[in-house]
């Protein structure tokens, strides 16, 4: 199994990233203030509108370390390219397959199975720890609809059918998220999903959160060879990396849900570590941006047994394993291609 390195975040505006060797080196203001060797690294994820220099984007690309840079909200702003791995033979079949609509309906169900089947075990485990709480009824009533959605899903073989049962599952959990914050409800509430931006201070950690697994699920990908721009279930888009949003769906509810309602439930976020900008927009500030990404990486290095694999991975693996066996699938060496299933 491949080895889990670090991820390296520069949170500061003023920061300017540079190379000493084969050193990643962070100066703000002419000052150092950190040094890493690159043979420690994996990605680097800046996040403002920090500087590199040539000669480390050069080294980067040397190494095989990605550098992306995003907005303060987590927005994917550039990423710097670094050759093609894996087999082009892969990723021919991953274009061919692609563009067959009955392939690529097998593929969206799969995605979108474990993606309710994720939502409705992070419902029942407020059911296991919450059941007498004043809107367990509610949440119960969630899990039910979202095990009906998950039925049909398996009996219905159009495409645009599976995209409207998605929809509705993702209704139909989001509808009941607000009960399962259960601190801080006058600062922490979630009346709905928005996005770019995002209107309340659980949509900021949310969206922020799903930026940095979008980011893991295109590296992950790219590292068994195949193309985070061409999905099944999402749409191909120019600039979108397709394959990486299909991906998430099944990992967003334990990775990124479950870790937003953890820092929101034991406190470890308050109003102070957000900042609410004149159309409403509410962005998790530098300090608030600090403690998510101390809790991201700390979630990461955990350990799980794997589903299908039966072994112990960490859990920062997971959008790599789910990406060899979805490589796996669509070379032909699986009759299909196991979704990442929690119980």
């Amino acid at each position: 199994m491949r080895k889990l390195l670090n991820t390296l975040y520069v949170m500061s505006p003023e920061a300017h990233l540079g190379r000493d060797g084969e050193n990643v080196v962070v100066r703000i203001e002419d000052q150092e203030r950190f040094r890493i060797p690159i043979h420690n690294l994996e990605s680097i994820i800046t996040y403002g509108y920090t500087g590199a220099s040539p000669a480390l984007m050069y080294l980067c690309t040397e190494r095989g370390v990605a550098l992306s840079f995003l907005s303060p909200s987590g927005r994917l702003r550039a990423k710097m390219a670094t050759p093609t791995k894996g087999n082009v033979l892969l990723r021919k079949r991953q274009y061919s397959l692609s563009d067959q609509e009955n392939v690529s309906t097998e593929y969206a169900r799969n995605f979108i199975f474990g993606k309710l089947n994720n939502c409705r075990a992070v419902l029942r485990r407020y059911l296991r720890d919450h059941r007498g709480r004043e809107f367990a009824q509610q949440v119960e009533y969630a899990v039910n609809t979202l095990s009906d959605q998950m039925r049909r899903l398996l009996e219905t073989d159009k495409l645009e059918a599976l995209r409207g049962i998605e929809g509705e599952g993702a209704r139909t959990y989001y509808g009941v998220f607000d009960f399962l914050i259960l601190e801080n409800r006058n600062e922490f509430y979630f009346h709905g999903r928005t996005r770019r931006p995002p209107l309340d201070r659980t949509n900021a950690v949310l969206s922020f959160l799903y930026s940095l697994l979008a980011h893991d699920c295109t590296a992950a990908l790219e590292t068994v060879g195949l193309d985070p721009q061409v999905g099944f279930l999402h749409r191909i888009r120019p600039g979108r990396a397709s394959l990486a949003l299909d991906l998430m769906e099944e990992l967003r509810p334990y990775l990124v849900d479950r870790l937003t309602l953890s820092l929101i439930n034991n406190r470890q976020l308050d109003k102070n570590d957000f900042i609410v900008k004149e159309n409403g927009s509410v962005l998790l500030n530098d300090e608030g941006r600090r403690k998510v990404v101390n809790a991201w990486q700390t979630r990461k290095q955990q350990e799980i047994m794997h589903p299908y694999f039966e072994e112990k991975v960490t859990i920062g693996l997971l959008p790599y394993t789910q990406a060899m066996l979805l490589a796996r699938s669509i070379r032909g060496d699986l009759e299909s291609y196991p979704p990442f299933l929690i119980k």
